[in-house]
């Protein structure tokens, strides 16, 4: 029986119509086999899920073959039978002795399975920018396969996801309405003096327990949460370290739903805030809401992003880094799926179903502020996925 987060979330006729999504990106860049570590991708393509993906493991895809074949860490492989509908002949483990071995290695027996089914001299296409391809794989590969012809696959796969079906955008949304419970919970606990790990552990029961009818998942970044100078730079942690009287914090996080993200971040402000922080809190949101507008159908991803850099320019503020970028299905260290950005020279159009974190912010040189939204483009602008004060939110 599989898995509630695996094979049995969606039908088989979608990881069918999915597959042949992909085929077709492999005929159009001229690939025989890609090869897949992306733990992303291999869950997207077969519902593969485990916390495997510290080891060597992969998904490949050979345009003659019917199904995907997994490949992985022999003691693994139950969990792809548990989670995926693929039959026992297309889940093929490697021997546990080449568990970190540091002479031999996993791919070896992977450059030997892809002999052995007549794809030697195949076009093969390697996703080079997946966190888990390590420079290690990538050389025995190449070693093993002497005849073969590599190419980098440019995250195809990842980019046949940004589409979202619909079974896709029910786990979103419930993901959304996790974010929006686990967020809320998160501010009400934060308070001067309340160490900040409290905070954290507040936010992390709330994101697993979900809310009424939809249990919650981890998430593939941990909370983020800057305090005081710190806000300055987005991507800090916390401390045990109690909440200051007065001054900045801010706590980006994501509502997870059997691995699909929805990702929010907000900004409070303990005691009577300076009129200028506020004043930036209300163009960063005005800003939001223009690139909402802008996030349907026919308009591109630099157009998004060009409606919200006027709204700051008027207001003498600018942000340099992209605003926003394609959320879903994800495994750590990334919720991101590392396709189209929300920046200057991105034309990627915007179509109905894609998922965006629009990560809008400001970061100074001594604070920042943060008022993001992870939205779904729509033919009437981007659809938010959590409702939270859209505001500097003031505890005093």
């Amino acid at each position: 029986m599989a898995s509630a987060s695996g094979f049995g979330t969606f039908t088989q006729a979608e990881y069918a119509q999915r597959l042949a999504g992909v085929k077709s990106r492999m005929e159009k860049a001229g690939f025989d086999l890609i090869i897949c570590q992306d733990p992303a991708n291999m869950c997207w393509l077969t519902g593969y899920d485990g916390w495997s993906f510290y080891v060597p493991q992969c998904v490949l895809v050979h345009l003659r073959e019917d199904r995907p074949i997994w490949f992985g860490r022999a003691q693994d492989a139950r969990s792809a039978r548990l989670t995926t509908g693929l039959p026992e002949k297309n889940i093929v483990p490697f021997s546990e002795r080449l568990v970190q071995q540091p002479v031999e290695h996993p791919y070896d027996e992977l450059a030997q399975l892809i002999r052995s089914r007549g794809w030697g001299n195949a076009r093969i296409g390697v996703e080079m920018d997946a966190h888990y391809y390590t420079a290690r794989c990538h050389a025995h590969l190449v070693s093993g396969l002497p005849d073969a012809h590599f190419a980098n696959n440019h995250d195809l796969v990842n980019w046949a996801r940004l589409v979202k079906s619909e079974a896709e955008l029910a786990l979103i949304r419930e993901a959304g309405a996790i974010c929006t419970h686990a967020m809320k919970r998160g501010i009400e606990k934060m308070r001067p003096g309340v160490p900040q790990n409290h905070v954290i552990a507040e936010i992390y029961h709330a994101q697993i327990m979900g809310v009424p009818g939809a249990g919650g998942d981890y998430a593939a970044i941990c909370p983020l949460m800057p305090v005081g100078e710190g806000t300055s730079t987005p991507h800090l942690t916390w401390s045990d370290a109690p909440l200051p009287d007065s001054g900045l914090a801010i706590l980006e996080i994501a509502g997870v739903r059997r691995r699909y993200h929805a990702a929010l971040t907000r900004t409070v402000h303990f005691g009577k805030p300076p009129q200028v922080l506020v004043d930036i809190a209300k163009v960063i949101v005005e800003g939001v809401d223009a690139g909402l507008e802008k996030a349907r159908p026919g308009y591109t991803a630099e157009e998004v992003e060009a409606a919200w850099q006027a709204v700051l320019r008027k207001n003498g503020l600018k942000k340099e880094s992209r605003v926003g970028y394609p959320v879903g299905l994800a495994y750590p260290p990334d919720w991101g799926e590392r396709t189209a950005s929300l920046r200057p020279g991105d034309t990627t159009r915007m179509q109905s179903g894609m998922c965006f974190h629009f990560m809008a912010g400001v970061w100074l040189d001594d604070f920042g502020i943060a008022i993001s939204e992870s939205f779904v483009v729509t033919d009437r602008g981007g659809e938010r996925l959590c409702d939270v004060a859209r505001e500097l939110i003031v505890i005093d």
